[in-house]
């Protein structure tokens, strides 16, 4: 027996209809850095990840490296890859600009510049322990300030006695004040003046700030497990889990005179003297990158500066190398803050 003429109409027009939804499913990419040769080019995203926001957080996005010398969109996860450049994680582990792995111990309970240029700035806080016998403390990044314009944002890991899964590790701050972002994947909160967004890269502990046209920050909450403490002899007290961050940046146009202890692997003409080979080069300049708190850019080589003219930043740029706020109302509460999900 035949399928009807009726239905197989019907089945060819909902096939059509798929089709359709499927193209439209493809989304754009626009470069708004102004320095960027694909400054202002919109392009449809590969076929690979068709999606700027993918309906599964662990499905690979679509993006516009503005710092590409070829005008193309490309995949990536939104989590940290600490296997890439301007990574920090670990102990904490970064990857420069120029691709060379270093570490940077600095203090348990300080804050250090890892980025300090022009028109941004972005302390670390450091948590760690120094167990008996050692000429150092074990350290890794809790928190990190982001200073732009007059603004400064916070986040931090929270403190854990036990890790668990179920549990969002991650607070915001904007200005002073508590930022009530909803858990749950893809939960965005927007600035009023469309400086700074933030995006839930999963239902918890993992998000990705943006900050516009300067810097894009992969944050990730991890615990130390009890095998590394097993290998490394950390000596993790039973009432502390360690939470702190896995962090990866990416820049668009840093200043030649951009510094800190990630910063500076960005500059033009910087050598690192991390030998070749060295399984564990350490770079120094704690008294150079010390500042007096996560919101302070004071640090001796810190060259932000929020009163700076515009325009005298304009020309420094180069070609791409307390109280809380509830955002789960929808509502800005009269503090100028739009909060989605």
């Amino acid at each position: 027996m035949g399928i009807p003429i009726g239905s197989l109409w019907f089945m060819f027009l909902a096939l059509i209809l798929s089709s359709l939804v499927i193209q439209g499913a493809v989304d754009t990419v626009t470069c708004t850095t102004t320095n960027s040769k694909c400054y202002l080019q919109s392009l449809s995203c590969p076929s690979e990840c068709p999606q700027t926001q993918p309906s599964d957080s662990k499905a690979k996005a679509c993006y516009l490296n503005c710092n590409s010398p070829i005008c193309k969109p490309e995949c990536k996860k939104k989590k940290p890859n600490c296997e890439g450049p301007g990574a920090a994680c670990l102990d904490p582990r970064f990857i420069g600009g120029d691709g060379v792995v270093f570490y940077f111990h600095g203090k348990s309970n300080e804050h250090f510049s890892l980025i300090s240029d022009l028109n941004f700035h972005i302390n670390a806080r450091f948590i760690g322990l120094r167990p008996a016998g050692r000429s150092r403390d074990f350290t890794w990044i809790q928190a990190l300030g982001i200073l732009f314009d007059t603004h400064t944002f916070i986040v931090e890991a929270t403190k854990a006695e036990k890790w668990d899964l179920e549990v969002d590790h991650l607070k915001f701050f904007y200005d002073g004040l508590e930022l009530g972002i909803p858990e749950g994947y893809p939960s965005t909160w927007v600035s009023f003046e469309d400086k700074i967004k933030v995006e839930r890269t999963s239902d918890k502990n993992s998000a990705l700030i943006t900050l516009l046209n300067l810097a894009e920050i992969s944050i990730n909450v991890v615990p130390i497990t009890k095998e590394d403490d097993r290998i490394h002899k950390y000596h993790i007290p039973s009432n502390d889990c360690f939470a702190h961050l896995e962090v990866q940046f990416s820049f668009n146009g840093l200043s030649p005179k951009v510094e800190g202890i990630l910063g500076r692997t960005y500059q033009p003409d910087f050598v690192n003297p991390a030998k070749p080979g060295v399984s564990m080069a350490i770079m120094g300049g704690e008294d150079k990158y010390r500042t007096s708190s996560l919101s302070d850019a004071d640090c001796k080589l810190c060259v932000f500066s929020p009163t700076r003219d515009s325009e005298e930043e304009d020309t420094m740029l180069f070609e791409p190398v307390q109280g809380n706020l509830d955002c789960t109302s929808g509502s800005n509460n009269g503090y100028g803050i739009a909060c989605r999900k």
